[in-house]
């Protein structure tokens, strides 16, 4: 197959464009050709809020541009992954005017929400889901906190909405999990057109010995991702396990700061995948203390490829992703005292822990695995090409 893929890359490295990356990859070792069409959030930076907000609604642009990928290289299926906010939907339009499928990954809640996350002031907010036009989310800015730039995003979701693209331009959506599903299904996109197929692990660390007998978090640092509760747990828990703690974010100074008055918390900054793998092949256990909904985390299959468990809240995609007792444990959301003890269980049950290592790699071997995505790719683009064909032979 050729298969052109769109990403608008963002400001801070995300899951997102990593699992656009590793897609690319695997179909080219395969023998597929790949076409790359992308944007940079980098250039919204030289953008005022108004113009980011027209950008996000219709890019001229990038319709014109993407047409003429297409033409020049015919690609089977367009697949994309992130539009927003400079590309837009016409990448739907220009897709469709060339009768090209279209495959678009749903990799989080913009189509639902001006925020993305379905959260807002520290809680989950669903205020906007339904509504033909989420008001809600102007009111309260819930786009990078600018009620101009919000308005932009919610005129893009209202124009495309009222025109039917959510229905009318896209074959086959892809959902990470039956929770996103869901959750896409009661905001108005047609159930029929979505199917689950999970990301997965490019490169496989293989399993590890947990060793280190630490505990680690690797994400965004940011609000929703509950680092206070995780934060506050350490002040009792560090007499126990330390804590390791990768990434970077908004919250970046808080957790150099909980580190320093903390001498169980350790702040590592930004690592290597490589270097990532490591950590989480000699950790203890993996902690997930998310106060938002999710969609799959990476940071979750790639520990369970490291057989390395999870103590996650019992929220949304993490429900289903971990097994209590099997492959990881559960909290509840926001809750300092329940992660304490479940994290002080773990500490005390250590053949309980061990047997969940297997489990977790288990997991990954069953659905997280390269040739099991490959195989559900596989047969998305078909699903997309046999519908567009259809399409096509319409009268």
């Amino acid at each position: 197959m050729r298969i052109l893929f769109v990403h608008n890359r963002y400001l801070i490295r995300a899951g997102e464009d990593a699992v656009w990356e590793s897609e690319q990859k695997l179909l080219l070792e395969r023998g597929h050709e790949v076409i790359a069409y992308t944007r940079d959030n980098r250039e919204i930076t030289r953008l005022s809020s108004p113009r980011i907000g027209l950008r996000a609604v219709w890019s001229a642009e990038d319709y014109s541009a993407i047409r003429e990928t297409i033409r020049q290289h015919r690609p089977d299926v367009v697949a994309i992954h992130n539009f927003f906010p400079l590309i837009s939907p016409a990448a739907y339009y220009a897709a469709r005017a060339e009768k090209a499928p279209v495959v678009q990954t749903l990799h989080n809640f913009r189509l639902l929400c001006l925020g993305s996350y379905l959260y807002r002031d520290g809680k989950l907010c669903e205020d906007c889901l339904g509504k033909l036009t989420p008001w809600p989310g102007i009111f309260h800015g819930c786009y990078r906190q600018n009620r101009v730039a919000s308005s932009g995003v919610a005129a893009m979701l209202t124009a495309h909405k009222t025109l039917g693209a959510w229905r009318r331009m896209v074959d086959v959506y892809i959902a990470l999990t039956d929770f996103a599903k869901a959750k896409f299904i009661e905001g108005g996109l047609p159930a029929e057109k979505i199917v689950v197929k999970p990301n997965f692990v490019r490169d496989d660390p293989g399993i590890g010995k947990g060793d280190g007998k630490y505990a680690l978090y690797v994400g965004r640092l940011s609000p929703e991702k509950g680092l206070d509760t995780m934060i506050a747990a350490w002040k009792e828990l560090g007499q126990i396990v330390p804590l390791k703690i990768v990434g970077a974010g908004a919250l970046a100074g808080r957790v150099t700061e909980a580190a320093s008055k903390n001498p169980a918390i350790e702040y590592l900054g930004t690592k290597t995948g490589g270097e990532v793998a490591e950590l989480m092949k000699r950790a203890s256990f993996l902690v997930f203390p998310s106060r938002w909904y999710e969609m799959l985390p990476m940071t979750i299959i790639e520990s369970y490829a490291s057989g390395t468990p999870v103590i996650a809240s019992k929220l949304g995609s993490m429900n289903s992703l971990i097994e209590h007792g099997k492959t990881g444990l559960h909290f509840r959301p926001g809750d300092v005292v329940d992660l304490i003890k479940q994290v002080k269980w773990a500490v005390s049950h250590p053949a309980e822990l061990g047997a969940m290592r297997g489990n977790a790699r288990d997991e990954f071997e069953a659905k997280y695995a390269p040739d099991r995505n490959y195989e559900a790719l596989m047969d998305v683009y078909n699903l997309a090409m046999k519908r567009a064909g259809s399409r096509s032979r319409e009268p």
